[in-house]
C-alpha cells in the first residue's frame, strides 16, 4: 500500500474518491457534455505516442498503476453525490525533493462554486499530512483565469515561468508555476 492512498477525502458536499473503472460512463458523459469548454486548456499529443491512454480503462488502469507506484493519486470529484471532474496529483518524487504537481477540471455546471478551490485544497492538505510531500506545485495557462483564482484563494504563490511546458489545444504553451 502506497502512502496516502488510496483516499476518501470530504468537505461537505465535494468528495474526492480513487478514480474506478465503473465511473466511465459518467466520466464519459461529463467530458463530453463539456468537450467545447475544457478544450482550450486540455493536454494534446504533440506526436503519435503509442503508450498514451485510447480509452477511458486504459487510463484508469494506468493511473492505478501510478498510483500503487507512489507516482500519482487519480481523485474522481464528486459533488453532491455526481461524478463533476477529476483531481490528479502526478509527478509525485520522493527522496530530497519530496513534490508534486496537481492537474484538474471540472464540469462547467460546478464552475464558480467554490467546488474547486475546496477539492484543491483537500488534495493539497492531502499531500502534506498524509503523503509527506513537502512542495505542491501547480502549473497554469496564463489566459487561464478562472484557474488562477482557485490557486490564488489557497495561498499558492508563484515559483517561475515554465516555457513551452504543455502542449495545450495544439501548441506548446507557457504555463506559470505555483506552488505551496
Amino acid at each position: 500500500m502506497t502512502r496516502g492512498w488510496p483516499a476518501r477525502l470530504r468537505e461537505g458536499s465535494v468528495e474526492l474518491k480513487p478514480l474506478r473503472l465503473r465511473d466511465a460512463s459518467a466520466w464519459r458523459e461529463v467530458r463530453s457534455r463539456n468537450a467545447r469548454w475544457l478544450r482550450p486548456w486540455e493536454a494534446t499529443l504533440p506526436l503519435a505516442e503509442h503508450d498514451a491512454p485510447t480509452t477511458y480503462a486504459s487510463m484508469v488502469r494506468r493511473l492505478r498503476a501510478e498510483a500503487r507506484e507512489g507516482r500519482s493519486l487519480p481523485f474522481a470529484l464528486v459533488v453532491d453525490g455526481a461524478f463533476a471532474g477529476q483531481v490528479t496529483v502526478g509527478g509525485i518524487s520522493r527522496g530530497s525533493l519530496l513534490s508534486a504537481y496537481i492537474g484538474y477540471w471540472i464540469d462547467e455546471r460546478c464552475a464558480g462554486r467554490v467546488i474547486m478551490p475546496t477539492a484543491v485544497a483537500l488534495t493539497t492538505d492531502h499531500c502534506f499530512r498524509e503523503v509527506g510531500l513537502h512542495r505542491v506545485e501547480i502549473n497554469i495557462r496564463p489566459e487561464n483565469a478562472a484557474s488562477l483564482r482557485v490557486v490564488e484563494k489557497l495561498g499558492f504563490r508563484q515559483a517561475g515561468i515554465r516555457e513551452r511546458y504543455l502542449h495545450i489545444d495544439g501548441h506548446w504553451r507557457d504555463h506559470p508555476t505555483l506552488a505551496l
